[in-house]
């Protein structure tokens, strides 16, 4: 028996009490449990740049436009010095990332932009995969994953909030912009969408700051127009006209990034966010930032598929590290998924876990090949070596990228068994893959405009 004061308890009442003591807490914990599994699960954010250069952050060494929010992500995260895209343009390198699977699994090679060039609806987004891990899915931006009909469209591809262009701006017949599943003809403020799009993604941001979220922020920039608000374009006044234009629209990209970085802070969201910055493919305009990378969109040089490549997750991953090892945006959903706590998914990705590189309890990535077609050109990277096909004309040529970066020097004469190894690992490979579902002459090599003016010339000839 205890005494306390005048209080009298037994031992069997002591027992009580500690069970009853016991059995409120399990119910406190109980009731909390939804609350606490919803703050242990990470919200997860994508800032996606459009035909942005390799080097254009001031982290990776541009000079044209500050880019400070950027710069920020790198200082509390990760730079990548060899990140990659699976595709030298836009739609295909989406597919990539929204599936975790080569877009050549599905024959997807070229941009999208009539029925029956869509995302097909067997393939799982990003999106599908974490709504059944309680997440709330939201993209503001750039879809160009289809938009024949309702069914290719964001909302039915997993994303509870939707809103931006289905597309490029200004390029189609038909409406650009969509919200939900309605399609629009016409965005107050457009074609300068980057504010508008930091303003949407705070909206959801606050909306679903109680539950985790997947924000896929997609942007228009620096993809053409080169359109940016007129006190941007002040600031850069003394380039010309399209440089000061160019880098207004870079600026002011990060400017939105760095509007949608407040709103987490300000909502103490910040270490609770793993945030993804990468470009879809590499730089397309001639004022592009490529640190002398052979050639730009379009081509499977590096200058068309190395890109930007940023993680942050404050707090869980150390920041202001610089890592070689090669990734690409397919490692984007895997990571994804393990940071969420998401099932394993049913279909075979392509991407791997990037988390214990990230979080530093593995130093290096298991040694792999990363693989890209585009049509008739192709390449494929084993460690510092790639063999590369830019044009259907074009010898494929090997070349060391730690020695040779900008990829000037042919060493197939000089490693011979190295080229056939490669060569073997991509016709290994390519017989796996769907071939491309329909035709860009583009992906020869020759520029739009040759391209159309040698049609026109021929259908003129034909006639004759």
């Amino acid at each position: 028996m205890i005494s306390i004061g005048e209080v009298k308890i037994t031992d069997k009442n002591a027992s009580a009490h500690r069970f009853g003591d016991g059995m409120r807490l399990l119910i406190l914990l109980l009731a909390l449990g939804p609350f606490i599994s919803a703050w242990a699960k990470p919200n997860i954010v994508i800032f996606y740049l459009d035909d942005m250069g390799w080097a254009q952050p001031g982290a990776y060494g541009g000079k044209l436009a500050p880019t400070p929010n950027m710069d920020s992500l790198v200082a509390n995260g990760v730079r990548f010095t060899n990140g990659y895209s699976s595709a030298c343009v836009c739609s295909p390198g989406r597919v990539g990332l929204m599936t975790g699977r080569y877009q050549s699994r599905t024959g997807h090679d070229a941009n999208v932009g009539r029925e029956g060039r869509e995302l097909l609806l067997s393939e799982v987004t990003m999106a599908q995969h974490l709504k059944p891990a309680g997440y709330t899915t939201g993209i503001v931006g750039k879809w160009h994953l289809g938009d024949t009909s309702p069914q290719f469209m964001p909302q039915a591809r997993g994303f509870d909030f939707a809103m931006g262009t289905v597309g490029n701006l200004g390029e189609g017949e038909g409406p650009t912009f969509y919200r939900d599943n309605e399609l629009l003809p016409e965005l107050d403020g457009a074609p300068i969408t980057s504010p508008i799009y930091a303003k949407e993604a705070c909206g959801f941001i606050e909306s679903n700051k109680d539950k985790p979220f997947f924000l896929y922020l997609s942007f228009n920039a620096v993809h053409t127009p080169h359109v940016a608000s007129q006190k941007w374009l002040d600031k850069f006044q003394d380039l010309d006209r399209r440089t000061g234009a160019y880098a207004a629209l870079i600026a002011e990209a990060d400017e939105a990034i760095g509007t949608v970085m407040t709103k987490l802070r300000e909502l103490a969201l910040e270490e609770n966010t793993l945030i993804f910055c990468i470009s879809d493919n590499g730089g397309a305009a001639a004022q592009a930032e490529q640190m002398g990378l052979r050639g730009s969109k379009w081509f499977v040089w590096e200058g068309g598929i190395r890109v930007t490549w940023i993680a942050q997750w404050k707090g869980t991953i150390p920041g202001n590290r610089v890592v070689n090892d090669p990734v690409i945006q397919l490692d984007v959903l895997p990571t994804a998924l393990a940071a969420a706590g998401a099932e394993k998914p049913k279909v075979e990705l392509d991407g791997v876990n990037l988390l214990p590189l990230l979080e530093g309890q593995e130093e290096k990535l298991a040694p792999r090949e990363l693989y890209f077609r585009f049509g008739v050109q192709h390449a494929v990277r084993q460690g510092d070596w790639k063999l590369v096909k830019a044009s259907q004309a074009m010898e494929p040529m090997l070349v060391n990228l730690a020695q040779d970066p900008g990829e000037q020097n042919d060493l197939s004469a000089a490693h011979p068994e190295k080229k056939a190894e490669l060569t073997t690992l991509f016709d290994k490979w390519n017989a796996t893959m769907q071939s491309p579902r329909w035709e860009d002459k583009r992906w020869n090599g020759e520029p739009r405009r040759q391209g159309e003016k040698k049609k026109r010339k021929n259908k003129k000839a034909d006639a004759e």
